[in-house]
C-alpha cells in the first residue's frame, strides 16, 4: 500500500484545509498510511495527529500584515519543506500530496526525486496576482497530476492531461449535526454570511444589506481574531443594531442551524470562488443561498430553484431576494427542499474513494 505524504502550507479553518482535514480522515479510514507536514497552531487539521495511521509533524508559520514579511516566511518555509521532503527518496511507496497550490518547494523536491506528485488544485490562481500564476503553472510543471475542484477551475489550464475534476464534500460528522428545518428556518427570519475582512469577500456589503433591510436579523461569521474586527468596525462607524459579528469559529453548524438564508457576496471583479464550500453547507442544512454569477460556487445554484445566483454589485437585487424569500413561505419551502437535494448530490465518501483510487494510483 502507498504512504501517502501530505503538504499544507497553513493550517487554520478555512475551507482548504476543511475539505483535506475530510480526505485523510476518509484515507486513514480506509487503512492508508498518511505523513503530513502543516503548520502549528489550531485549525481544521489540528486533531489528525490523533487518528491511527496518521503521523503529523508542525513548523511556525503565519501570515503578516507586512507583505514582505509574509514573503519572507513563506520562502522559509518552502526551503524547510524541500529539505524535510528529501527524506523520503529512498521511500519507493511514497506519494507525495499537495493540498493547495502553496507548498512548491515540496512539490519541487518530490519531482527531483521521481516521486507522483498529486496537487489538489483549491484556487483560482488565473484570477489572482502574478505570484499565484507562477505558482500554478509550476503545478501544471510539477503535478504528475492535478485535482480540481470544479469545472470552472478545470477550465483556466493550459493541461489537459492528468487533469481530474472532484468538487468537494462535508464531513459526514459535520453534515450530521446539520439539521434541515424549512418551516423553522423561514420563521427565523435570520441572514448569515461566513467570510474574512478581505475586501473581496463582500464584509462591507453585508453590512450595508443589514443597514437596509432592519426587519430582518443579520449575522456575520468572520475568519478573524477579535483584535482585527474591533480595528475594523471603527473604520465603518456604528454598525446596524440587527447585526451581530462573530470572530473566528471552530465549529459552524450552531449558525446554520439558526439561520433562514446564506449569502456569498465574493465580488467577481476582485476575486472568484472555485467552489464554495460555504454554500454547500448551508445547502446541507436545507437553506437557499445567494451567490456569485460565475465561479465554481454558482455550478452549485440553479438560479431560482435552489438559490439565486446575484453578484454584490447589484446589492439593491440581493436585498430583494432576500425579501422576497422570507415573506413567501410556500417559496421558500420549495426552495430549501431542492437545496437539500443538491447537497446530496456531494458526498464525502465518493470524494474520499476517488481520491484514494488516484492516490493508489488506480
Amino acid at each position: 500500500m502507498k504512504k501517502i505524504v501530505c503538504f499544507h502550507l497553513f493550517n487554520d479553518y478555512s475551507g482548504s484545509p476543511k475539505v483535506l482535514r475530510t480526505v485523510l480522515g476518509g484515507l486513514a479510514a480506509r487503512g492508508m498510511r498518511i505523513d503530513l507536514l502543516t503548520s502549528k497552531g489550531e485549525g481544521a487539521l489540528s486533531d489528525l495527529g490523533a487518528c491511527a495511521g496518521v503521523r503529523m509533524s508542525t513548523y511556525a508559520y503565519r501570515f503578516s500584515d507586512n507583505g514582505a514579511v509574509t514573503l519572507v516566511r513563506y520562502a522559509a518555509v518552502q526551503l524547510y519543506t524541500f529539505c524535510r521532503a528529501l527524506r523520503y527518496v529512498r521511500d519507493r511507496d511514497a506519494v507525495f500530496y499537495v493540498n493547495t497550490i502553496l507548498p512548491v518547494g515540496a512539490a519541487l523536491a518530490g519531482r527531483l526525486m521521481g516521486k507522483r506528485v498529486v496537487y489538489h488544485y483549491h484556487e483560482n490562481a488565473f484570477a489572482k496576482g502574478t505570484f499565484y500564476k507562477l505558482l500554478a503553472r509550476a503545478m501544471e510543471r510539477l503535478a504528475s497530476e492535478v485535482v480540481c475542484v470544479s469545472d470552472y477551475q478545470r477550465s483556466f489550464l493550459k493541461r489537459q492531461q492528468g487533469v481530474r475534476v472532484i468538487p468537494n464534500a462535508l464531513p459526514e460528522a459535520f453534515a450530521a449535526r446539520l439539521c434541515p428545518d424549512p418551516t423553522g428556518a423561514f420563521d427565523r427570519k435570520r441572514v448569515l454570511m461566513l467570510g474574512s475582512l478581505k475586501r473581496y469577500k463582500g464584509t462591507a456589503e453585508f453590512i450595508e444589506l443589514a443597514r437596509s433591510l432592519p426587519e430582518y436579523a443579520f449575522e456575520l461569521v468572520l475568519n478573524e481574531e477579535a483584535e482585527p474586527i474591533e480595528a475594523f468596525r471603527k473604520t465603518c462607524g456604528a454598525w446596524p443594531e440587527n447585526l451581530t459579528v462573530h470572530a473566528r469559529q471552530q465549529d459552524v453548524a450552531p449558525f446554520y442551524n439558526r439561520a433562514s438564508v446564506v449569502l456569498n457576496l465574493s465580488n467577481k471583479k476582485l476575486f472568484i470562488e472555485t467552489f464554495g464550500l460555504t454554500a454547500l453547507e448551508a445547502m446541507t442544512a436545507g437553506l437557499p443561498v445567494v451567490v456569485p454569477t460565475v465561479g465554481g460556487i454558482a455550478e452549485l445554484v440553479d438560479d431560482g430553484v435552489n438559490g439565486y445566483k446575484i453578484d454584490v454589485q447589484e446589492l439593491e437585487k440581493v436585498a430583494g431576494a432576500v425579501r422576497g424569500l422570507l415573506s413567501d413561505r410556500e417559496r421558500y419551502v420549495a426552495m430549501a427542499e431542492q437545496a437539500l437535494r443538491t447537497a446530496a448530490r456531494y458526498s464525502a465518501e465518493n470524494m474520499c474513494r476517488q481520491l484514494a483510487q488516484l492516490l493508489e494510483g488506480g
